[in-house]
């Protein structure tokens, strides 16, 4: 495997930078710290003082129609002192569409200004905690937001260049101004050009895409609840997730001025993006998944399992794509939905994002990257960690369906089965339903459950589900949901704040000024008790049998066989909980239903899930040795039903 010489990058720089550090200590520390290697970046530097200035990058790129190439405005927050010593620095940044129409984080900041437009308030923490410890913080309005040029393209060409345009800037391969639209030019001289971007969501998105590109000078991305691929973003395998296209959403942010000038922009992503859920060269441009070969930057990648805005699909296919080609790797898995990790676990991730951009930027040898890869949190507030993810034992294995003594209500084991079972669509009805009446026969659904474990089971990673179906209509769509079937308490993901409550007490997280303060509201883990939880989810649309990229009708009466791509995940089925696999039509409120009603029949001989257990199919035969139970009678009780699919990739839940 490549990801050896990867990590032979960390060794040998680490090894140059301890031989180097004593004679380069004056540039980077006080001189208290000269007489050993920096471990630590500390707060030695004045957040009050510090340098505030805005800049306009060209990004070469013409997107409004206004005759000149477009440009995007650049906040930077950056020590004074180091400017006045001469010392270049590193960067963090956040590219963002969210500065002025809709603010950042929990409480939903957004940018302020003072009367020569220099930034007063930068939303989030960054900027208080990182300056005052020899680092910049630049925040990027992407092209077509805020005080930006140009036109909102959603994930596409303009959207990254936005951001790869500033890292070429900080690098002296790009133009910057002083002004939106003067000719007198601004040089990044004060950076060493060193640049980690991080972001929530879109902004993460962003992260994604321009490491992507292979930009040089861009050494790490912390992507929070991001976007691999946009296409997966509106479809699963053309099952449409949301009602509405790419259209809406740049809509969404557009400044006043691009709205005025856009026009052929969103007409393009209405034209290229069509409801059918068929793949376009408009997707094409927004896969950043393809394009994994190029990413040189690390990688920090953050997400909640059941984040069913930016579903944890893009976890898995941009995590597998980067291991492939040996990029350096962490990650953390959440019980929340899409919520950032300062809200569901601030001091150790303030501290863990000290550390990393302190080892990625700065090349302080910590000792981050021996640590385990993974930190996956098992109940609220409870972490293990993983030395590797997956664990190197996981292996995919194929878990079969079997007909029960009831239509229905079925078994899952290791042996192939014969028979069917039929169930009709019913876009009234959801998983939560499903799955509460998984003992029961019921019309909307086919459930396959396994026998009570006599050992814990661990699935780590992605799921396939490839069901064989014959419809009675000319459309249909398919869920495919695994559960957990068995007493626990949990996160309330489906609740308003997605796993977290937000108190009134303030905790502090760096320097502050009159106009920017480092203090955020407390939030604490939103528990709930639960007699099952799904933990992974798929969907298709059965037109889509012979092609992922495009969707044909269905002749009723024939029989077609599709693979359903369930979200990644990490979940321990513990002994004496059973797991499930169910198979059903509309999933409602995380997709759109079909034009039809279709009732359809599954061929069990030819269903199957792939699923990648810790242990592989012996750790399945361990697992289930004991003796099948009765099925209940009892409705099961987990959280409440999906609500309605949030189409914004951004803060508000």
């Amino acid at each position: 495997m490549p990801k050896p010489a990867r990590r032979m990058r960390f060794t040998t720089w680490r090894s140059l930078a301890t031989a180097a550090t004593a004679a380069l200590m004056a540039v980077f520390l006080a001189p208290s710290a000269a007489h050993s290697a920096p471990r630590e970046s500390t707060p030695i530097y004045s957040y009050e003082n510090a340098i505030r200035e805005s800049v306009w990058v060209d990004t070469g790129l013409e997107g409004d129609s206004d005759g000149k190439t477009d440009r995007v405005a650049v906040d930077i927050v950056r020590p004074r002192e180091l400017a006045q010593q001469g010392r270049k620095i590193p960067v963090i940044m956040d590219a963002s569409p969210y500065y002025s129409c809709c603010g950042r984080g929990n409480e939903s900041q957004k940018k302020t200004y003072d009367a020569n437009g220099n930034v007063v308030q930068m939303p989030l923490f960054y900027d208080n905690y990182f300056v005052p410890r020899g680092y910049a913080f630049v925040g990027v309005d992407l092209a077509g937001t805020n005080r930006s040029d140009g036109c909102v393209d959603v994930g596409g060409r303009s959207d990254i260049q936005s951001a790869k345009a500033v890292v070429d800037w900080l690098n002296g391969r790009a133009k910057g101004y002083t002004t939106r639209t003067g000719t007198a030019t601004a040089k990044a001289t004060w950076t060493n050009g060193k640049t980690g971007m991080i972001g929530k969501s879109w902004d993460g998105t962003i992260a994604n895409g321009v490491a992507a590109t292979g930009v040089k000078g861009l050494k790490t991305i912390v992507p929070i609840s991001a976007i691999s691929s946009w296409y997966d973003y509106y479809f699963a395998k053309g099952a449409p997730l949301y009602d509405s296209g790419p259209d809406w959403l740049s809509n969404y942010v557009d400044s006043p001025d691009a709205r005025a000038k856009c026009a052929a922009v969103q007409q393009k992503l209405v034209d290229e993006a069509p409801r059918t859920g068929d793949w376009t060269s408009l997707w094409t441009e927004r896969d950043y998944v393809k394009d994994a070969s190029k990413v040189t930057a690390s990688v920090f990648l953050i997400h909640g399992m059941q984040d069913l805005n930016v579903r944890t699909k893009h976890v898995g296919q941009w995590w597998n794509a980067l291991a492939k080609n040996g990029v350096e790797r962490k990650i953390w898995l959440s019980q929340t939905g899409h919520v950032d990790p300062f809200d569901f676990r601030r001091a150790t991730w303030v501290d863990t994002l000290h550390r990393w951009f302190d080892h990625e930027l700065l090349g302080y040898d910590n000792g981050i990257d021996d640590e385990p890869m993974a930190d996956i949190e098992r109940h609220p507030d409870q972490w293990v960690t993983s030395r590797v993810w997956p664990p190197r034992t996981t292996e995919t294995t194929t878990l079969r369906p079997g007909t029960g003594t009831q239509a229905g209500v079925g078994t899952l084991g290791l042996r192939t089965n014969s028979g069917t079972e039929t169930f009709t669509d019913n876009p009234a009805l959801s998983e939560t339903d499903w799955a509460a009446h998984i003992d029961q026969p019921t019309p909307d659904k086919a459930g396959f459950v396994s026998k009570p474990l006599t050992h814990d089971l661990r699935l780590s990673g992605s799921s396939k589900v490839t069901v064989t179906a014959t419809p009675t209509t000319s459309t249909a769509h398919l869920s495919a949901v695994l559960v957990d079937l068995g007493p626990d308490t949990i996160r309330d993901y489906n609740a308003a704040g997605e796993g977290i409550t937000t108190l009134t007490d303030r905790t502090c997280w760096g320097a502050s000024t009159a106009g920017d303060s480092p203090c955020f509201k407390v939030t604490q883990a939103n528990k709930t008790d639960v007699d099952y939880t799904v933990f992974s989810r798929g969907w298709a649309d059965l037109g889509n049998y012979a092609s992922d990229l495009k969707g044909v009708p269905l002749t009723p009466g024939t029989a077609y066989t599709i693979t359903l791509d369930l979200a990644a995940t990490d979940h321990v089925v513990p002994k004496g909980h059973r797991l499930a696999l169910i198979v059903a039509g509309t999933d409602k409120d995380l997709i759109d239903p079909p034009s039809s009603t279709p009732t359809l029949t599954l061929d069990l001989s030819r269903t199957s899930a792939r699923v990648p257990l810790v242990g592989g199919a012996d750790a399945f035969t361990r697992a289930t040795t004991g003796s099948a139970t009765t099925p209940s009678t009892a409705v099961l009780d987990g959280v409440q039903e999906p609500r309605a699919a949030q189409r914004v990739p951004g803060e508000a839940r």
